[in-house]
């Protein structure tokens, strides 16, 4: 019972809190500010999302952007990196990660998709080594809490963060309800766990919005946290409202929200 309250639960707290900040970087600036430009990020906040993108996740934003851009390109048909549709739920659940790496193998990939992302100096020098930021990760919770409870709130942290997003792409083209005709669905619980990317077929529906809650029913937490930013003038939107796309407005369901 001490080892329970002494470690395992601070270690789950912390890694709430590591995950929850993790996916905020991830939806904000990642998929909605960097792969569909929906809105423009005041530089010192995304030097920040870049900061816990690098300790947090281990990622390249622009290869997470190539692969994810070329998904919208291909969603769900031949070429698509990481489509349920095609391969199965199942396997884009446990093998998302490699999905992406084997994705990644094309060396065009990311000139293709992300060539409006060239490498800066903090690229260079800093977060291009993605390595190194999830490591250094590790170390300063292993400083900050101790290394039995820093490695096991890294450990769980890095087991939900893969398995919810893994979700969006899994889950997210498979089960939940699509109010919008396309193959991504919307999942309210696991917009919960992801700052809002459960909501995948409103996304679809207007991928350069960065509101992913189209109904007051809908709960996209990434979006408050776009907004509390827009209030201070650090985020400016691309659209105030949602866009949706020609196809959302000609073909919408009557499947449910």
């Amino acid at each position: 019972m001490t080892f329970i309250l002494n470690t395992v639960l601070p270690a789950l707290v912390i890694a709430a809190v590591v995950t929850t900040l993790a996916n905020t970087a991830t939806t904000v600036y990642l998929h909605r500010g960097l792969s569909h430009k929906a809105m423009v990020i005041h530089p010192a906040v995304a030097w920040v999302f870049r900061l816990i993108v690098w300790l947090t996740t281990g990622i390249k934003p622009k290869e997470w952007v190539a692969v994810h851009r070329k998904h919208h390109a291909y969603t769900d048909v031949d070429g698509d990196p990481h489509s349920p549709v095609l391969l199965g739920w199942k396997k884009v659940q446990k093998d998302n990660v490699a999905l992406y790496r084997m994705a990644l193998k094309d060396s065009s990939i990311v000139d293709k998709y992300a060539k409006d992302l060239p490498d800066d100096a903090w690229d260079k020098y800093m977060f291009g080594h993605h390595k190194t930021g999830l490591g250094l990760g590790i170390a300063i919770l292993i400083i900050a809490f101790g290394p039995v409870t820093g490695l096991l709130a890294a450990f769980i942290h890095a087991n939900v963060y893969l398995a919810v997003n893994a979700g969006v792409n899994a889950l997210g083209h498979h089960f939940g309800k699509r109010p919008y005709n396309n193959e991504a669905t919307n999942l309210q619980w696991l917009a919960f766990l992801t700052m809002g990317e459960g909501l995948h077929n409103n996304h679809h529906a207007a991928p350069s919005s960065a509101r992913l809650s189209h109904k007051r029913s809908q709960i996209d937490p990434g979006w408050w946290v776009i907004t509390t930013l827009q209030k201070v003038r650090l985020i400016s939107l691309r659209f105030e409202d949602v866009r949706l796309t020609p196809a959302a407005k000609a073909s919408v369901s009557t499947s449910g929200d």
